[in-house]
């Protein structure tokens, strides 16, 4: 277990946003979306709490990739430049041996940084305190504690422990009730005793005032062996529920139509991963295939799938806004 203190220090990694109006031409319009007022002009990184209630209220989706190296950050952002449209990256702990997490957390940020929208970064799924407070002390502004497969009471309890860590250094915390399980499995898909309840969701949250909340409502993590059919009245029973940002989780397969339906019933942040990194492998394959990356040239492996990244993001940050949010 970590034992942490409070450091202060000029170059703080979370800059402060405020709401501020399109007339002091240093924002969008406050009518709108999330306005940042930036404090230097080479910074755009946001909390992703502030983000997805702006989401939240103005009715749009925000993409929250997953990646596994800085260039799969970049290009990420980069399509939400070209968009005008705001974005999350993220990154899964279990890639540590690849990618150590605070290396991963200070090349996202420094990204996020010098990006011209606003962009947040997360730490996706610790399994666990010490993997939650570990992506704290790395250097993420905000964690996933995920202690959905845990008995309610315990859940309750490791996700309140990490809250109360994030209070401290200002990290956002986002938590899971219900159990999003794989897409492999047909049970995880189509259980309901799975989903997550509209009454116990109102309690977690009251209890253990996490920032943003992971539901399960027919949707799992990875390739689905069968369609998703998401549970819509459970999600409006949820979006009233309570008064916080909801998560989808396994968004790689979900129909887009149904995609849609849910930011338009209050869902607030996508995460997507299995789709983007079979977007980049199918890419690179692509290049070599095509003699367009040349035998040894590994810098080009790092470089060659950017448009295809590029246009992959970009259609999903346009799906998830179908009440056209501009900022």
């Amino acid at each position: 277990m970590y034992r942490l203190r409070k450091i202060s220090t000029k170059n703080n990694p979370i800059m402060k946003f405020d709401l501020i109006s399109k007339a002091e031409n240093r924002s969008f319009d406050s009518g709108k979306g999330i306005l940042a007022k930036i404090e230097r002009l080479d910074m755009a990184l946001v909390k992703v709490k502030d983000l997805l209630e702006d989401a939240t209220k103005h009715h749009y989706g925000v993409p929250a990739i997953n990646s596994i190296n800085p260039e799969t950050v970049r290009f990420a952002i980069e399509a939400a430049e070209h968009e005008r449209l705001p974005i999350i990256v993220q990154y899964y702990p279990g890639f540590c041996d690849y990618m150590p997490v605070n290396v991963m957390a200070f090349a996202a940020c420094q990204y996020a940084r010098r990006a011209s929208v606003p962009v947040a970064v997360h730490l996706d799924h610790s399994k666990g305190y010490d993997i939650a407070v570990g992506g704290i002390r790395d250097g993420f502004p905000s964690v996933m504690v995920d202690g959905s497969s845990l008995p309610y009471e315990e859940n309750v309890r490791l996700t309140s422990d990490v809250v109360n860590i994030g209070k401290v250094f200002d990290v956002d915390v986002e938590a899971e009730l219900g159990h999003v399980g794989e897409g492999s499995s047909v049970d995880d898909i189509v259980n309901t005793d799975y989903y997550t309840r509209p009454d116990q969701a109102v309690d977690f949250v009251e209890k253990t005032g996490c920032g943003s909340l992971a539901v399960a409502v027919g949707n799992a993590h990875g390739p689905y062996c069968k369609e998703p059919d998401l549970d819509f009245d459970r999600i409006k029973e949820l979006r009233a529920a309570v008064d916080l940002p909801l998560v989808m989780h396994g968004c790689s397969g979900i129909p887009d139509d149904q995609m849609q339906e849910a930011v338009n019933l209050g869902m607030s942040k996508f995460n997507i991963a299995t789709e983007y990194f079979r977007c980049i492998y199918h890419s690179v394959e692509k290049h070599i295939a095509g003699e367009k990356v040349y035998d040894g040239d590994g810098v080009s492996l790092g470089s060659c799938c950017a448009d295809d990244a590029h246009a992959f993001v970009a259609k999903k940050l346009q799906l998830l806004n179908p009440n056209h949010f501009s900022l």
